[in-house]
């Protein structure tokens, strides 16, 4: 599994809000997403038409930052909409990647 967060800086206490927190779950073949504002997270969504990694297979994830959404492409694919929750976007200024994966570009 892996992760991918856009947050309001890195703060810990408080937390940070966290416009978009996409989570890769290859067991259950989930790809779930989330934010959480002001110590609150809010209603997670898994529905995807289709579970794009394979294990040990390169892939590409971009997230293109539109009004009112956020889309999220694999490879090229878009694969789902993610609507704003945060509503200070200019405030989103730290990403994080955790996980079981291995970065070859960040751009």
């Amino acid at each position: 599994s892996f992760g991918i967060s856009l947050t309001c800086g890195e703060s810990e206490d408080p937390p940070a809000d966290v416009a978009i927190e996409l989570k890769a779950v290859f067991t259950d073949r989930q790809f779930v997403r989330n934010s959480c504002i002001a110590g609150q997270w809010g209603e997670e969504q898994s529905s995807i038409p289709y579970f794009p990694f394979i294990p040990d297979q390169p892939f590409r994830v971009e997230i293109l930052c539109e009004h009112p959404r956020f889309r999220i492409f694999v490879d090229g694919h878009q694969l789902f909409d993610f609507y704003h929750r945060i509503e200070t976007l200019s405030a989103i200024d730290t990403i994080k990647i955790n996980g079981d994966l291995q970065l070859t570009k960040l751009g």
